[in-house]
């Protein structure tokens, strides 16, 4: 049984050109138990399954770990990463990790996950954004030292205004409590987004953030095609996605009290504050910002690295 069960599966079998000890099928148990039968076996689902394990098939979910692309300073600036992180922590300032969550649209659509109910939750068969009652945008901050978790929610835009504001937000309402003495803040964040490298106009909010809180703000930017090392994507953010699964997001209320519930056995917890502003699109910066910016570059891979330094 054994050589009809590998030759039904090589019918039905793909691999990685790369690497040929990974390989794949299509086949459901179910289905492996039809061919088996044809062949005058007769056998289980489970027998199957001893089957599969035997031969080295196992269930596995596809995992999104290819890069991409590269970049020649990738290296330097994971050792610079680390190195700044290293320093603010022992000098007892803070370090955060800091980014966007996915867009949702708030009304009666679908989303992944079960839950136990008396009766089927009914949705909506499409998911057209001209159906939706709002849309919520949930730009969060992870405390490396802490193991804190705090996520604003936005109802307009992800903008550069909305990152820096949920970011003076943070500061006001955790980050000065525990860290009444921290002389400056290092934030480490994608390259991309509301909070480009490459865009001025959030380094020009980001300034105006650095004035009105009276502390120095450094950046460090992970390089391209690295966001998945940001702490924050896998310390916070699978969390947050199973604390909601399979519920309804039909107000942002639902949204604020789901999230609010994202907890672990290891002391995780969540603030969760609601940013209910409208924020414009396609903002510009002054016309002289780059040419009178107090943004203070680093010598070393100024392009991921910098500081605001408030001005009186």
């Amino acid at each position: 049984m054994d050589q009809d069960f590998l030759d039904i599966l090589q019918q039905h079998t793909a691999g990685n050109p790369m690497n040929s000890s990974i390989r794949w099928t299509y086949l459901k148990p179910r289905e492996i138990v039809s061919e088996l039968l044809k062949k005058g076996y007769s056998v289980s689902r489970n027998i199957v399954r001893y089957l599969l394990k035997k031969h080295e098939y196992v269930k596995r979910k596809a995992q999104k770990n290819i890069t991409m692309g590269g970049h020649p300073d990738r290296n330097a600036q994971f050792e610079n990463i680390t190195q700044l992180k290293q320093d603010y922590l022992d000098a007892g300032n803070p370090v955060i990790s800091m980014d966007t969550k996915k867009k949702e649209l708030l009304g009666t659509f679908y989303r992944n996950g079960s839950l136990y109910t008396q009766a089927a939750i009914q949705t909506n068969d499409h998911d057209f954004p001209s159906s939706a009652t709002g849309s919520v945008i949930p730009h969060g901050f992870y405390d490396l030292k802490r193991n804190t978790r705090y996520i604003t929610l936005g109802t307009s835009h992800d903008t550069s205004e909305f990152a820096c504001d949920s970011l003076f937000q943070w500061w006001v309402s955790e980050g000065i409590i525990h860290y009444p003495k921290a002389k400056s803040l290092l934030i480490l964040c994608d390259g991309g987004g509301s909070n480009s490298s490459r865009h001025y106009i959030f380094k020009e909010d980001l300034q105006k953030t650095a004035n009105a809180l009276g502390l120095e703000i450094r950046i460090a930017h992970y390089p391209p095609y690295t966001s998945k090392y940001n702490p924050i994507e896998h310390r916070f953010f699978p969390h947050v996605t199973r604390a909601c699964e399979g519920v309804v997001f039909d107000s942002v209320e639902t949204v604020k009290t789901l999230i609010s519930r994202t907890s672990t056995s290891k002391g995780l917890t969540t603030i969760v504050h609601i940013l209910d502003k409208i924020y414009e699109t396609g903002r510009k910066y002054a016309a002289d910002f780059k040419e009178i910016m107090p943004i203070v570059f680093d010598t070393h891979l100024p392009k991921w690295n910098y500081r605001a330094i408030p001005q009186e």
